[in-house]
């Protein structure tokens, strides 16, 4: 039986109205000591034993665990989406099992044996390639970055207090991913140099398809089978997926099973009623793929308490599908002043850069930004440029600034930055727009 996917319309509403459960508040929130705590006696374990050199260890096992004092997890937003912890991990890497998740009818279920990947249309000769062909093509291994196009689509309207980076930020994770250059299948195929487009296709029950500019194509993408040293996950597109590094998460198809080189667009549901940015003249712009520079700061960050005044590290993520990160600025007054924070190696193009920034708290409220400046030059807007430009009436393709409050008594609630005056306005709220919004996400 064929699953119908989740209406736009509901999972948008979801995604905005989206809130900590308690259990998040408990194991995801508490910081450092808090979390450990949380995860070791939701486990139902013992503290360890006073010793650890007088008792002998327990044995490995084939596959190894994490430690119940460490139980970072993604959360369910919608029937398909799940938000990354980006504020319990560390380094960019995301692990397998923690990388965002959002699909439009569940995770397709694929033999290796019954896989192959079809290349044809304006081509020499039309190409279907096995699991084993693929793997058997020089590979690659490069890091990049995914983003969804709606992710911090919670950010376009006045924050929750008890917003987090988790719930509006975590559709964005980075692995290491293995496969093969595109190029080099394109070529097999004795691909149209001439042809404009492709049209990439899913084998999952949506059979989600997106057109994708040739020249891009040809450029950096990549046909992955491998994620962080190993298989891809079924959820990220096992046996073989795009990777289409700098681009909106929703070209990066996984369960990929078909690639049509043609000389146009398809124009098909997910690039028309779907994936489009609606203008304030209620124009729609459309393959708008590349996403915009971005930063967040993850501790602390919503949900968390600073434990005391004195020094503290502040650390988040930054990246730009235009490139490098170059630079990321940090304010910890509201933006009356901003200061350069230090980028952490390695700093790679199109994928997410550690920063971090000393940090001496007084005790008193403070609002915590960063933003972030790519090798093009792009800068990292605050929601008011992004309003005035775009309106208020698309989900996508949010980079703007984050604000973060630390109260008095030390916890972090999600705030209004001093810019956010259009957000303010009448009609400005979550619950009135969120009937507007077209599409779903990706």
């Amino acid at each position: 039986m064929t699953t119908r996917p989740p209406d736009p319309e509901d999972l948008a509403e979801r995604l905005l109205r989206a809130r900590l459960t308690r259990r998040q508040l408990l194991a995801g929130a508490l910081g450092v000591a808090g979390a450990a705590a949380a995860g070791r006696f939701a486990l139902g374990q013992s503290p360890p034993p006073v010793d650890t050199t007088k008792v002998p260890g327990f044995p490995a096992t084939e596959v190894g665990a994490r430690t119940p004092f460490e139980q970072p997890f993604r959360i369910q937003v919608g029937q398909h989406s799940w938000f990354a912890p980006i504020d319990r991990t560390y380094g960019i890497i995301t692990p397998s099992d923690l990388h965002y998740v959002v699909s439009h009818a569940g995770t397709a279920d694929v033999a290796p044996s019954a896989y192959k990947l079809l290349i044809h249309g304006m081509v020499g000769n039309s190409k279907a390639f096995t699991l084993a062909d693929l793997r058997r093509f020089p590979s690659v291994s490069l890091t990049y970055s995914i983003e969804c196009s709606g992710n911090s689509a919670n950010a376009w309207f006045p924050p929750v207090p008890t917003d987090t980076a988790q719930n509006v930020h975590g559709l964005t994770s980075t692995s290491e991913w293995t496969g093969v250059p595109l190029s080099l299948l394109l070529r097999e195929a004795g691909a149209d140099r001439n042809a404009e487009w492709l049209l990439a296709e899913s084998q999952d029950a949506a059979v989600f398809a997106k057109s994708i500019p040739a020249y891009k194509a040809w450029d950096d993408v990549l046909v992955a089978y491998g994620q962080n040293g190993e298989a891809l996950r079924p959820e990220q597109g096992y046996p073989a997926r795009l990777i289409v590094p700098g681009w909106e998460g929703s070209v990066n198809i996984k369960w990929l099973r078909r690639l049509e080189v043609t000389d146009r667009p398809f124009m098909g549901r997910e690039e028309s009623a779907s994936y489009t940015d609606v203008l304030p003249n209620g124009t729609s712009l459309q393959f708008t793929f590349e996403m915009g520079a971005k930063s967040v700061i993850t501790w602390p960050s919503g949900g968390y308490r600073v434990p005391a005044a004195g020094f503290w590290e502040l650390t988040g993520l930054a990246w730009s599908g235009r490139g490098r990160v170059a630079r990321v600025e940090v304010t910890t007054d509201g933006g009356s002043t901003w200061a350069d924070a230090r980028l952490q190696a390695p700093v790679l193009p199109k994928a997410h850069t550690r920063f971090r920034y000393p940090w001496t708290w007084d005790g008193k409220p403070a609002v915590l930004m960063s933003r972030v400046t790519d090798d093009s030059g792009a800068v990292q807007p605050i929601i008011d440029d992004l309003v005035k430009e775009r309106g208020l009436h698309s989900i996508y393709h949010n980079n703007a600034v984050q604000a973060w409050s630390v109260e008095a008594d030390g916890s972090v609630l999600s705030t209004h930055d001093p810019f956010r005056t259009a957000l303010a306005a009448p009609g400005g709220d979550r619950e009135a727009l969120v009937r507007g919004f077209p599409g779903c996400l990706a």
